[in-house]
């Protein structure tokens, strides 16, 4: 079937848009312009847009700038963009101009012919609304877009990835608990070392991961001052005295979080240092889960021949060739959500750094990363601790063996006999494969009640302290 077009005009002439789209001619130049690969704009961040706009509708109302009608028309549209009825109005690709104008007018052309439709005027007339003249009034790409990425970014972090974050670390928390009295082999530099508890060296992954919780929500505060009212490059050209403030405002109230109006535009609109901080801190996290679920890994290798101290859920089978083979997948998952992240962290590092005088011209990117992180992020933490923390278990047979069987609990002997021979009952232990008990007593360098007293692995991992 043909598709069939209407004819639509802006500022280079006209140009045919598919009857069905409510988008307008320079979303339609965009879409022939920058046909490059997949990745779309989030819809988080047309929801983010439209959010403005709403706000701003309210904001241009108040101030004298906008009619009650007009104001109504745009939150109506507003409204039905932000319940999910028009996503597919907004096909265009993060790979457009810098600025994010493609997606600025993008929404503003839909909300235009959604007001149009509404009222029963032809689409792409721009009655009752004009795209720019209308729900753009008082507004920039420059100020809007990088203030969309922020609020999306805060909403997407304070409702979504820290919940689930804190689901996880609560997970870990219920295995301190569970596995506080469970003593085995630490190891360092993948060797034996001398004993801590399971609890406790779950309590290291537990504490990483609210370590990365509270830099994330500290990462935020600068996210809350919003550019609106900036409009080209900070000077707050063609906005009306007050603007600022009240959109902030309103904004504030309609998100229920602490966003104000940035005191210094020009910082905000010239560089995004708040956005790549809150990425860095995402990076962190990725960080902290990548070490953490590569121990679980190493601690859970075997089922027969590796460490084996910790038993994994048997979720799938592992192998298309070997039978009976379940592997670590939830880890592997988890690994490859974090390494994607350090990779998406330096290019938005490389994209902060690149701004030029009045605007940085890659907050596409910028806000496609964050907004993929948060989300796989999000998703990765849900995944594992549903299908693999809860439920994992602790090899209790396998512990006690590799306590037994550590050479390093003759570190306790060293403040009693000395280094030199508490190494000696080590080295002579391996040689000859025997227990450091009788390598002791075959060097005579200690008693046996001694050695008993002294050689007490629970008490080696101030357990009750």
């Amino acid at each position: 079937m043909t598709e069939s077009f209407r004819l639509e005009n802006d500022s280079m002439g006209t140009i045919e848009v598919p009857n069905d789209a409510l988008w307008g001619a320079q979303t339609q130049r965009s879409l022939i312009n920058f046909a490059i690969g997949k990745n779309k704009i989030p819809i988080k961040l047309i929801y983010a847009l439209v959010r403005i706009k709403s706000a701003a509708a309210i904001t241009n109302w108040h101030l004298g700038v906008l009619s009650k009608e007009k104001k109504d028309f745009i939150i109506n549209a507003c409204n039905e963009i932000s319940e999910g009825h028009h996503d597919e109005q907004f096909p265009l690709s993060v790979w457009q101009t810098g600025s994010g104008t493609h997606t600025n007018m993008n929404v503003n052309e839909v909300i235009s012919n959604i007001a149009s439709k509404k009222n029963s005027y032809p689409i792409g007339s721009h009655q009752p609304l004009h795209p720019n003249d209308h729900v753009n009034c008082s507004q920039s790409t420059n100020d809007v877009f990088p203030a969309a990425i922020q609020i999306a970014t805060v909403q997407e972090i304070i409702f979504n990835l820290l919940p689930e974050l804190g689901q996880l670390i609560k997970a870990f928390d219920n295995k301190v608990l569970e596995w506080g009295n469970i003593v085995k082999t630490g190891r360092t530099h993948l060797q034996d070392a001398v004993p801590l508890t399971l609890g406790q060296e779950v309590s290291a992954w537990r504490d990483q991961l609210l370590a990365a919780q509270n830099r994330i929500n500290e990462s935020l505060n600068e996210l809350y001052l919003l550019p609106l009212g900036g409009t080209a490059i900070g000077t707050g050209l063609n906005a009306p005295s007050g603007f600022s403030e009240k959109i902030a405002s309103e904004i504030a109230t309609s998100t229920k979080l602490a966003f104000q109006p940035a005191p210094n535009k020009f910082a905000i609109m010239a560089s995004h240092d708040g956005l790549v901080h809150t990425m860095s801190e995402l990076k962190m996290l990725a960080v902290s889960l990548l070490k953490i679920f590569n121990d679980i890994r190493l601690l859970s290798c075997g089922p027969r021949t590796g460490i084996g101290e910790l038993l994994l859920p048997e979720n799938e089978p592992g192998s298309s060739i070997m039978p009976g083979k379940i592997n670590p997948t939830q880890c592997e998952a988890m690994t490859m959500v974090c390494t994607q992240i350090i990779a998406l962290d330096s290019a938005v590092t490389m994209a902060g750094s690149a701004g030029h005088l009045q605007m940085n011209a890659y907050k596409p990117l910028i806000g496609f990363n964050l907004l993929e992180s948060i989300e796989l992020l999000t998703n990765a933490c849900k995944s594992s601790r549903i299908s693999m923390v809860k439920n994992m278990k602790a090899n209790i047979d396998q512990i006690t063996n590799n306590v037994q069987q550590s050479l390093m609990l003759v570190t306790s002997l060293t403040p009693t006999i000395g280094y030199e021979k508490a190494s000696k009952i080590a080295h002579y232990a391996h040689k000859k494969n025997i227990t450091l008990r009788e390598a002791a007593q075959t060097l005579g360098y200690i008693s046996e009640e001694m050695f008993d007293e002294i050689v007490n692995p629970d008490l080696m991992t101030n357990i009750d302290q």
